[in-house]
C-alpha cells in the first residue's frame, strides 16, 4: 500500500497496488490522516487514525469501514501494533507512550481491546498482545485467548506480567482458567520493554520479544517459562509469525531478517532435564508431536494401566508423541482387560479415544473392524472410512469382504491391493475398470485370461474389452492376432470385424497381414461389408492382387478394377459396364495412365459407341487435363462423333481460353443444328478467332445472322457486317442491328452505305428512325469525311426544334453557318450551347477574329492566348487578361518564358489600364505584376497611377505599395517618395525601411509622425549614435527618450551616464540592470544616488538590500545602522549573508547582531577572533552546528577552554559526537579530548555514546584505564562498538569482558582460547563456555585444555557433559593419547551407555586388570563392540579376564564361543548356564556328551565311591554330585527347547552345601546324599519328538548305573503327564531302572 499526504492538508491519498501484475487494485482519499496501517489478513487492511481505527477490504469497489474509535488512554501514544482473532470478533490496538516523569527512559504501554459483537472496549496496560486459540478438555469448539505482557512501575517499583485470558468465556461450562507469569529482565535491561509477541499455533507457545532484543518463550496452556535468551544485539522493531515451522521472524534496527523457532529434537529434553519439569515435556512433546519424551510416556502409560485407568490411558496412547504407544502391544494390553460388567470394554474405550482424536492406524483399523464386523454394524465402517478415519490394508478389505464386497473393494482401493482389486472388478464384470485402474496403479493383470472370460458370456462386451486393451498407453498386452483368433474359433466373424476394424485404424505397415485377412472372410462371408471396408479407404498395407481376385468373384468389378495392376486384367473387367456403376467407372478412369486411359475409352467406343459414348464424354470431361484435350478431340474425330465433341467441348469451354477450342465448339454445335448455342458462344464468349468465326458463318450461311452479327458488332467488322447484309438483300438485320443491337454504330453502317451507294432516302429513313439514339459528333464525321454533311441539315434543325441542347448538335450547325458565312458573329455570341474550344478550333484558320470571340465567350485561356500570340493581337490580349482578373491567367502571361510578355506588358501599362475604371481591376494587375517579380515595371505603372493625375493618385495602399516596391526595387527613389507623399503607413513603412538597412530614410519617416521613441531607437540600435541619441533626446526633451538612451548607454558599459538618463527620465524600472552593471563596474557612489531615487517610488526589498550592501562597500557604517533603524523592507538575513560571504564581517556584525542571528553571529565572531563573544552567541543560539563552527575555531586557535565549554554542548548529541572526536583526534588533542569527554560523563543528558567514546579512547591512548571504566559503565556503553577497538587494540581481557556483557559467549571462549596468557581464567572460562551456541567450540576447549591446561580437563568436561558428543571428545582425547587422563569423566558418564565412553572405559579395565570394574562395565553398559573386547580378552593371561570373555560371547549370542571358553577354563556351570540361555538343543547335546566323556577319568568307580562314603570325604561326595547334577542339568536344557518336560534334580548334604536345579528342593532329613530325577510333561510327545535322544539316555544310563550302584538308595520318580499316550523313554532305559 502507498501512503501520499497530501500537501497542506491532514489528510492521505491511499493506494493499494499488486506488485507482481504491476496494477493499481484501488484508493482512497483518507478524511484524516493515517498513523499506522496493517494487513490483518490476505484481504484486509487496518488502518489507524489519530481518531479511529477502519478495515478497508482490497475487493470490490468498497471503502474503509470504521470500526471502533480510539480509547483515552492512547491519545498522543505511538501505535506499534494492531491484531484481530482468526475470526475478528476480537481486536486489539497497542500504543506506546513515554514514561513517568521520574522515570522516562522506561516506555509506558497501552492496549485497547475491543468486542465486535458487543461494540465495548476495555483499557489495559500492555506493550505487546497476540490472540490465540486453545481447546479445553470438555469444551466441544476451542476457546479464544489473549495474550498480553506488560512492564509498569509503582511507587519505583517495577512490575513485569505475562497474562493470558480467555474471551468470551461462557458461565457453566468449561473454560480456560487465567494465567499469569513474571516477565524477569535482567538488572542491564531494567528499561527494556516488549514490542512484540508471537503465538506458535503448532506448540503452543508463546514468544515475547523485547526492544533490546530478549526472547521468553512460555507455555501457552500454564504460562509456564520455558526459555529466555537474547536473539539480536540491536533493537527490535518489528516481527511477523512463522506459522509454518511454529516460529517467528524479526527484523532488528540493523536490517538482518532474524528466524527463530523451537528445536525440536531438544526442547523436550531440555524441559524435563533442565527444568525438570516432566508434566510439561510430556505436554509439549503431545501437542506438537516432538521427541525426546518416550520413556515419560510410557512410564506414565504404564502407571495409568496399573492403576486401571484405562480412559486416561488411552487418552495418552492416543496424543503419545509420534504414535510410540500406537502398537499392536497396546491394543493386546486393552484386550487383555476383562470387560465388567455394565462398562464399555476398555478396548471400546481406546478406538472411540482414537477415534475422535484422528485417524487410526492400519493395525487398529484392522482390530476394530474385526469387533465391528461381529457385531455386524457394516454401517459404522461405511461411516468412519467417509470420514477418512481408517487407515485403509489389505487384511481389512479381506475382513469386509464377508459383509461387503463393494465396501470392500473401496478398502481395497484406498488400500492399493492391486491383485485384490482387479479380482474384486472380475467378480463384478466390470472390465472396462480393469483397464482403467491398471493403468492408474501399473498393475498388468492376466489379459488373455480375462478376455476369454468375457468372451463366453458377452461377445459385444469382449470386443468392447479389447478395443480397450487396443488402446493401452504402451500398447496391447495380447496380440491382435491372437484376439481376431479367439473370435473366428467362435465363428464370431461381425465381433472379429469389429475390432479388427478399430485396432486397425492407424494403417500401419505392419497390420498388412491382418488387414487382408479381414478383407478376405468378409469377401467370402459379406461381401457388402468388405466393400463398404474398402471404400473408406482405411487401409493400404493389404495384398491388393489377392484381394482383386476375391471382388472379381464376388462381383465387386469396380472394386476389382480399383486393385488390379495389369491393363488386361482391367480391360476384362472393364467389359463390364453394365454391372458397374457410371460415375465410379468414370472416376476409376481418373486412376489410369494417360495412355491406358485412352486404350480403354477406344475399347469401349468400339464396342457400343452409342451406349459407351456418355461414360467417354463424361470420362474426357473429368480428365481433360490429364488425357489432354488434343487427344480427346482427336478420338471423337476419330469415330467423327461430332456429338461427343459438342458435349466434351461444351463443358470445357467456360475454363479454356484456346481460340481453337472455343472455334471447334462452334463448328460442332453449327453442324448439330445448335443456332442458339452457337448464337450465345460467339454473343459471350471471348476467346475465338473473330476473323476465322466471321468466314465460318460468312460461308455456312445460317438462316439466322444473329450470330454473325454477334461476331461483326463486338469485334469492328460492322462495314464487313454491313457490306455483307446489303449485298445478300438482308435489309432487315441492318435495321434491326441499327435500331436493336447497337444505335452508336449506326455513324459507321451510314458510311458504309454512303460507300455502297446505297439511296439517300434509305440512309435518311434510318437515321430519322434512331435519331435521339444516334452519336451526332461520329454521324458528323462520318458526313465531312465524305462531304456530305448538308445531308445532315434537316437532321440538325429537326433535333434543334425539338429543343435539343447537345453541344455536338449546336457546333454541327455553327459549323454550316460559318461555312454558309450567314452571320456568324451574332451565332457565336448568342448561342449558349455550342462548345467554344471546339467551334473556335474551327474558326481559327477561316477567320481568328472569330475564334477570339468563341474563346472569349468559353474563357478558353490557353487557346485565346495561342490565337492572339500566333496572329499578333496583343490589345485584344491585354484587355481579356486585365478584364479576366485572373491570378493565374496573369502568371502565365507575365513568366520570363512568355516571349510575347514586353508586348503584353506595353499594351496593359499604356492601353488596358489606363481605360480601366474599375479598382480591382488595377488591383490584380498590382498584384500579379508583384508576384511575378516586376519591381520596375510595377514602379513604372504606379507612377503612372499615382504621381500622374488620375483616379487613383491618392490611394493609400497605391502610396504604400509605391514606397515599399522602391524600398525593395531603388533605394535611391525613397527619399524623394518619402517628401512627396503624405497619405502612407509611416510606422509600418519604417520598420521595413530598417529592415531594408534604409536607417536615414526610417529615422526620417518616423521624424516626420512624430514617432520619437522609435527614432531615438533607430539612432541608438541602427545608426549606434549615442552622441546624436543625446543630442535629440535634448531636443525632444521626453522621459522615455531618456530611458531608451539610458538603455543603451547601460549596455555599453557607461554606467554613470546611464545612471544620470535614468535619474532624468525618473525611470526606476531597470534597477536590477543598473544595480547588476553597478556591481559589476563597482561603482556604488552612484549606485547609493540611484537606490536613493528609486526608493521613492519603489518598495522593494531589492533595493533596501542593495543599498545597505553599497553602504557597505563604500564603508559607510554609520548609514547602514541609521537606515536599519528606519523602515526599510530589506532581507536582513540574505543581505548579512551576502556580506559576510564577501568578508566584510563588520557590516555583518551589525546586521546579524540587529537581528538577532545567533549563529550567524557567532560565525561572524569567529571570523573577526573574538572567540569569546562567539561563544556566548554559540549559547545563545544553541544550535549544534554553531556549537560545532566554534568548538572547532577554538580548538585550532588552542582555546581549548572555551573549545571544552562548546564541546559539551555538542557531545549530548549522539550523531555529533562522532565528529568532535575525529576533529580533536586528526590534530593531535588527545588529552583535551580525554578530559572533554570525562566532563561529559557528568552532564545530566549523558548518553551511551559518550561512555563508549571514552572508552574507545581510553582503549587507544589510555589502556591502563579500561578495564575500570568498562565495568563501572558497562551498562552503559555501545558493547559492539567498543569490542572493534579493542580487538584492534588488541586488549584481550578487556574484549573477553565485553564479549561475556554482550552474551557473545562464542567470540568470548574463541577469544579467551586464541590469547589465553592475557584473557584465560578457568573459572571465567568454564561460565563462558557452557553459553556458547556454537557446539564446535566445545571441542575447540578440549583441544585447548589437552595443550595448556591438561590438569583441568576433568573439571571443564563435567561443566560440559550434558551439551557435548561424548563420542567425539573419547575420539579427541583417544587421538591425543590421553585417555587415562579424562577417566574420571567418562566414568560420570558412561550412564548414557555411549559406544566410545564403553568402549574407552574396557579399555583401561583391561589395561589397568580391573576385572571387576570391567565386568560392571559389560553388565550395565551393552553398547559397545562386544566381539572386539572378546577376542582381545580371551587370551588375557588373567582367568577372570577370560570368563568375562566367555560372558561377553553369551551376552552376544555367539554360544559355541562361550561354551568353549569355558570348558577350556573348567568354568563347566558358566558353560551350562550359556547353554540353558542359548534354548540350542544341538548345543545342549554336545555339552552333555562333553560331560558323560568327562566321567571317564574315573578308572576305578568302587574305589571311589568307597572313599566317597566316607565322612572325611564328604567334598569330593558333593563335588562328584555336583558333577551329575551339571549332566543332569545339561540333559534338561535339551528338554527346554521343545517345552514339553521338566528334568528336576535334586541333592543334600546335612549341614553341607546344597544344590538346587529348577526350583525343587532335596529330600528334606535325608542321612546321606539323595539324587532324584523327576521327568514329567504336559503335551503330546508326537507334536515335539523325543526329549532325550536314545544314544545319551543310554549312556547316561550305563554312567549312573556305575556311579551310583553302591549307594543306599536311588530313586528315580518318573511323573507321567495327563497328554502322554506313550511312554517318553525307550524299553531299554525302563528295563534299567
Amino acid at each position: 500500500m502507498q501512503q501520499r499526504p497530501q500537501q497542506g492538508t491532514m489528510q492521505d491519498h491511499l493506494q493499494i497496488f499488486n506488485i507482481e501484475q504491476k496494477t493499481k487494485i484501488k484508493s482512497h482519499q483518507m478524511p484524516e490522516q493515517v498513523v499506522f496501517w496493517k494487513w490483518i489478513n490476505p484481504k484486509m487492511l487496518g488502518l489507524v487514525t489519530q481518531a479511529s481505527v477502519y478495515h478497508w477490504s482490497i475487493e470490490g469497489d468498497s471503502e474503509p469501514v470504521k470500526v471502533f474509535d480510539r480509547a483515552a488512554n492512547l491519545t498522543n501514544n505511538q501505535i506499534i501494533n494492531y491484531r484481530c482473532d482468526p475470526s475478528e470478533k476480537w481486536l486489539v490496538l497497542i500504543g506506546i507512550a513515554p514514561g513517568a516523569p521520574e522515570r522516562p527512559q522506561l516506555v509506558k504501554g497501552n492496549m485497547q481491546l475491543f468486542s465486535v459483537e458487543q461494540q465495548r472496549s476495555q483499557a489495559l496496560e500492555a506493550h505487546a498482545a497476540s490472540f490465540a486459540t486453545f481447546k479445553v478438555v470438555g469444551k466441544e469448539n476451542p476457546s479464544t485467548l489473549v495474550c498480553f505482557a506488560s512492564k509498569t512501575t509503582n511507587a519505583g517499583q517495577i512490575t513485569s506480567k505475562l497474562h493470558v485470558i480467555e474471551l468470551g468465556a461462557q458461565p457453566g461450562k468449561p473454560g480456560f482458567t487465567k494465567k499469569q507469569a513474571d516477565l524477569f529482565f535482567p538488572p542491564d535491561f531494567a528499561d527494556d520493554f516488549p514490542v512484540a509477541m508471537q503465538i506458535s499455533h503448532k506448540y503452543s507457545l508463546i514468544y515475547v520479544i523485547t526492544k533490546l532484543g530478549l526472547l521468553f518463550v512460555y507455555d501457552l496452556e500454564t504460562a509456564t517459562a520455558v526459555y529466555r535468551n537474547r536473539i539480536s544485539p540491536d533493537p527490535i522493531f518489528l516481527t511477523t509469525e512463522a506459522s509454518t515451522i511454529g516460529g517467528f521472524y524479526a527484523i532488528n534496527r540493523r536490517g538482518q531478517v532474524l528466524l527463530a523457532t523451537v528445536n525440536e529434537a531438544t526442547i523436550v529434553p531440555f524441559v524435563s532435564g533442565q527444568l525438570n519439569n516432566l508434566e510439561l515435556a510430556v505436554s509439549l512433546a503431545k501437542r506438537g508431536n516432538l521427541p525426546g519424551a518416550e520413556n515419560l510416556v510410557v512410564q506414565r502409560f504404564q502407571e495409568l494401566f496399573s492403576q486401571t485407568k484405562y480412559k486416561e490411558a488411552a487418552e495418552l496412547a492416543a496424543e503419545s508423541p509420534q504414535g510410540i504407544l500406537r502398537t499392536p502391544e497396546t491394543v493386546a494390553k486393552f484386550q487383555s482387560v476383562p470387560v465388567q460388567a455394565g462398562q464399555t470394554p476398555p478396548l471400546l474405550q481406546y478406538f472411540g479415544t482414537l477415534l475422535t482424536r484422528g485417524k487410526l492406524n492400519a493395525f487398529e483399523s484392522l482390530e476394530l473392524s474385526r469387533l465391528v464386523v461381529n457385531q455386524n454394524k457394516k454401517n459404522l465402517l461405511e461411516n468412519w472410512l467417509a470420514e477418512d478415519k481408517l487407515e485403509c490394508s489389505e487384511e481389512l478389505g479381506d475382513l469386509v469382504k464377508t459383509v461387503d464386497n463393494d465396501l470392500a473393494l473401496k478398502i481395497y482401493i484406498k488400500a492399493r491391493a492391486t491383485p485384490k482389486v482387479v479380482a474384486a472388478f472380475a467378480e463384478r464384470r466390470e472390465f472396462d475398470k480393469i483397464l482403467i485402474y491398471s493403468k492408474q496403479v501399473g498393475y498388468m493383470p492376466d489379459y488373455l485370461f480375462l478376455l476369454q472370460t468375457i468372451l463366453r458370456s458377452d461377445p459385444q462386451g469382449a470386443v468392447n474389452f479389447a478395443l480397450m486393451m487396443s488402446q493401452m498407453e504402451g500398447g496391447c498386452p495380447v496380440d491382435y492376432n491372437t484376439i481376431t483368433d479367439l473370435f473366428l474359433q467362435r465363428n464370431m466373424i461381425r465381433e472379429a470385424t469389429a475390432f479388427l476394424l478399430d485396432v486397425l485404424k492407424p494403417n500401419l505397415p505392419e497390420h498388412a497381414f491382418l488387414q487382408t485377412k479381414v478383407l478376405e472372410i468378409n469377401l467370402v462371408t459379406y461381401p457388402n461389408v468388405a466393400d463398404a471396408i474398402l471404400a473408406n479407404g482405411m487401409f493400404s498395407h493389404y495384398d491388393r492382387p489377392q484381394i482383386a481376385q476375391l471382388c472379381e468373384k464376388a462381383g465387386l468389378y469396380m472394386r476389382a478394377l480399383q486393385h488390379y495392376t495389369e491393363l488386361l486384367d482391367i480391360k476384362r473387367v472393364i467389359m463390364n459396364t453394365h454391372a458397374i456403376e457410371p460415375q465410379a467407372l468414370v472416376e476409376f478412369f481418373g486412376t489410369l495412365s494417360r495412355e491406358w486411359a485412352l486404350e480403354c475409352m477406344k475399347d469401349l467406343l468400339l464396342v457400343n459407341l452409342r451406349a459407351n459414348l456418355q461414360i467417354i464424354v463424361q470420362t474426357a470431361k473429368e480428365y481433360s487435363e490429364q488425357l489432354g484435350v488434343d487427344a480427346c478431340i482427336k478420338l471423337f474425330e476419330q469415330f467423327k462423333s461430332y456429338e461427343g465433341l459438342y458435349f466434351f467441348l461444351g463443358s470445357y469451354l467456360s475454363s479454356s481460353e484456346d481460340p481453337d477450342i472455343h472455334f471447334k465448339y462452334i463448328e460442332a454445335a453449327a453442324k448439330t443444328g445448335q443456332i442458339k448455342e452457337v448464337e450465345r458462344v460467339t454473343r459471350e464468349s471471348n476467346f475465338y478467332d473473330p476473323e476465322k468465326t466471321k468466314n465460318f458463318l460468312m460461308e455456312a450461311k445460317l438462316p439466322d445472322a444473329r450470330p454473325l452479327i454477334n461476331v461483326c458488332d463486338r469485334f469492328g467488322f460492322v462495314p464487313d457486317l454491313t457490306h455483307f447484309l446489303y449485298t445478300n438483300n438482308m435489309l432487315r438485320y441492318i435495321e434491326g442491328y441499327v435500331q436493336k443491337v447497337n444505335p452508336g454504330n449506326a455513324p459507321l453502317v451510314v458510311g458504309q452505305l454512303l460507300d455502297d451507294e446505297c439511296p439517300e432516302d434509305f440512309i435518311k429513313g434510318l437515321i430519322l428512325s434512331i435519331r435521339s439514339l444516334l452519336p451526332v459528333e461520329s454521324l458528323v464525321a462520318e458526313c465531312e469525311k465524305r462531304n456530305r454533311l448538308r445531308l445532315l441539315t434537316q437532321f440538325l434543325e429537326h433535333l434543334v426544334s425539338e429543343g435539343s441542347q447537345d453541344a455536338h448538335v449546336h457546333n454541327a450547325l455553327g459549323m454550316i453557318i460559318i461555312d454558309s458565312n450567314n452571320n456568324p458573329e451574332h451565332f457565336l455570341t448568342t448561342n449558349p450551347y455550342y462548345d467554344s474550344r471546339a467551334v473556335g478550333k474551327y474558326c481559327e484558320k477561316r477567320d481568328p477574329t472569330l475564334a477570339v470571340v468563341a474563346y472569349r465567350r468559353g474563357q478558353c485561356d490557353d487557346e485565346l492566348i495561342n490565337v492572339t500570340n500566333k496572329n499578333s493581337l496583343f490589345k485584344l490580349q491585354a484587355r481579356y487578361v486585365v478584364e479576366r482578373m485572373d491570378a493565374d491567367l496573369w502568371e502565365k502571361v507575365l513568366v520570363p518564358e512568355n516571349e510575347y510578355r514586353r508586348q503584353l506588358i506595353d499594351q496593359v501599362v499604356s492601353t488596358a489600364l489606363p481605360e480601366s475604371k474599375n479598382p480591382e481591376q488595377v488591383s490584380a494587375a498590382v498584384k500579379a505584376f508583384m508576384t511575378a517579380d516586376l519591381p520596375h515595371e510595377l514602379i513604372e505603372l504606379l507612377e503612372k497611377i499615382v504621381l500622374q493625375n488620375s483616379a487613383f493618385s491618392g490611394n493609400f495602399n497605391l502610396q504604400n505599395l509605391l514606397i515599399l516596391t522602391a524600398i525593395k526595387a531603388d533605394p535611391s527613389r525613397v527619399m524623394d517618395y518619402i517628401n512627396r507623399l503624405d497619405n502612407f503607413d509611416g510606422p509600418a513603412v519604417g520598420e521595413v525601411a530598417i529592415e531594408a538597412q534604409l536607417y536615414e530614410e526610417a529615422f526620417a519617416i518616423f521624424k516626420k509622425f512624430n514617432l520619437n521613441v522609435q527614432a531615438v531607437n533607430v539612432l541608438l540600435d541602427n545608426i549606434q549614435s549615442i552622441e546624436r541619441a543625446v543630442e535629440f533626446a535634448f531636443r525632444v526633451e521626453e522621459d522615455s527618450v531618456w530611458s531608451q538612451v539610458g538603455k543603451a548607454q547601460l549596455r555599453e558599459g557607461l554606467v554613470s551616464e546611464a545612471i544620470e538618463s535614468f535619474i532624468r527620465a525618473d525611470d526606476a524600472t531597470q534597477f536590477l540592470d543598473v544595480i547588476q552593471a553597478a556591481e559589476d563596474a563597482n561603482i556604488y557612489h552612484d549606485l547609493v544616488k540611484y537606490l536613493l531615487m528609486v526608493r521613492q517610488t519603489v518598495k522593494e526589498p531589492k533595493v533596501d538590500s542593495e543599498l545597505i550592501y553599497a553602504y557597505a562597500k563604500i564603508d559607510r557604517l554609520g548609514e547602514i545602522e541609521e537606515f536599519i533603524l528606519m523602515p526599510n523592507v530589506a532581507n536582513l538575513q540574505n543581505v548579512g549573508d551576502r556580506l559576510f560571504d564577501d568578508a566584510l564581517y563588520e557590516a555583518a556584525k551589525i546586521i546579524f547582531t540587529f537581528i538577532s542571528n545567533w549563529a550567524k553571529l557567532a560565525s561572524t565572531l569567529v571570523k573577526l577572533r573574538q572567540f569569546q563573544g562567539a561563544v556566548d552567541a554559540a549559547r545563545k543560539a544553541n544550535s549544534s552546528k554553531t556549537w560545532k563552527e566554534v568548538c572547532f575555531a577554538c580548538v585550532d586557535a588552542e582555546e581549548f577552554r572555551l573549545a571544552q565549554i562548546c564541546g559539551l554542548n555538542i557531545i549530548i548529541q549522539v550523531d555529533d559526537l562522532e565528529e568532535v572526536s575525529d576533529y580533536y583526534q586528526n590534530r593531535g588533542c588527545f588529552n583535551e579530548l580525554i578530559s572533554l569527554m570525562e566532563s561529559g560523563l557528568g552532564l545530566e543528558r549523558a548518553h551511551m555514546g559518550i561512555f563508549t567514546e571514552l572508552g574507545v579512547l581510553y582503549a587507544r591512548y589510555r589502556p591502563e584505564k579500561l578495564m575500570e571504566h568498562i565495568k563501572l559503565f558497562s551498562t552503559r556503553l555501545n558493547i559492539p562498538k567498543l569490542i572493534r577497538v579493542c580487538d584492534e587494540q588488541q586488549h584481550w581481557q578487556e574484549l573477553t569482558y565485553l564479549y561475556i556483557q554482550y552474551d557473545e559467549f562464542d567470540n568470548a571462549a574463541t577469544t579467551i582460547m586464541n590469547h589465553s596468557p592475557d584473557a584465560w581464567d578457568h573459572m571465567q572460562f568454564k561460565d563462558v563456555v557452557v553459553k556458547v551456541a556454537n557446539v564446535e567450540l566445545y571441542y575447540k576447549a578440549v583441544h585447548f585444555y589437552l595443550q595448556e591446561h591438561p590438569d583441568l580437563i576433568n573439571d571443564l568436561l563435567h561443566v560440559l557433559a550434558l551439551r557435548v558428543d561424548h563420542t567425539r571428545v573419547v575420539d579427541i582425547i583417544r587421538k591425543a593419547g590421553h585417555l587415562h587422563l579424562v577417566k574420571p569423566y567418562m566414568v560420570a558418564v558412561q550412564s548414557n551407555n555411549v559406544a566410545a565412553v564403553n568402549e574407552a572405559l574396557n579399555e583401561i579395565y583391561v589395561e589397568e586388570e580391573d576385572y571387576d570394574r570391567l565386568r560392571e562395565s559389560v553388565d550395565m553398559h551393552d553398547n559397545f563392540d562386544q566381539i572386539s573386547l572378546a577376542q582381545r580378552i580371551e587370551k588375557h593371561e588373567l582367568l577372570e579376564m577370560r570368563r568375562i570373555a566367555a560372558y561377553i560371547y553369551k551376552k552376544a549370542g555367539r554360544w559355541k564361543q562361550s561354551i568353549a571358553l569355558s570348558k577350556k577354563d573348567n568354568l563347566y556351570k558358566d558353560a551350562m548356564e550359556t547353554c540353558s540361555q542359548s534354548g540350542d538343543r544341538e548345543l545342549s547335546e554336545e555339552l552333555l556328551v562333553y560331560f558323560i566323556e568327562k566321567l571317564h577319568c574315573f578308572s576305578n568307580l568302587s574305589n571311589f565311591v568307597r572313599i566317597s562314603l566316607n565322612p572325611v570325604n564328604s567334598d569330593v561326595i558333593v563335588a562328584y554330585l555336583q558333577f551329575i547334577q551339571n549332566i543332569c542339568t545339561v540333559a534338561t536344557c535339551i528338554a527346554l527347547p521343545c517345552n514339553a518336560c521338566w528334568v528336576y534334580l535334586a541333592t543334600g548334604m546335612p549341614g553341607g552345601p546344597s544344590t538346587t536345579g529348577h526350583g525343587m528342593t532335596g529330600m528334606a532329613g535325608s542321612p546321606v546324599p539323595s539324587f532324584g530325577i523327576t521327568i514329567a510333561g504336559n503335551r503330546n510327545p508326537e507334536e515335539d519328538g523325543e526329549c532325550l535322544p536314545g544314544r545319551i539316555q543310554g549312556m547316561l544310563g550305563t554312567y549312573l548305573h556305575n556311579a551310583f550302584c553302591d549307594y543306599a538308595e536311588l530313586r528315580i520318580k518318573f511323573l507321567y503327564g495327563l497328554c502322554f499316550r506313550e511312554q517318553r523313554m525307550d524299553s531299554s532305559w525302563m528295563a534299567y531302572v
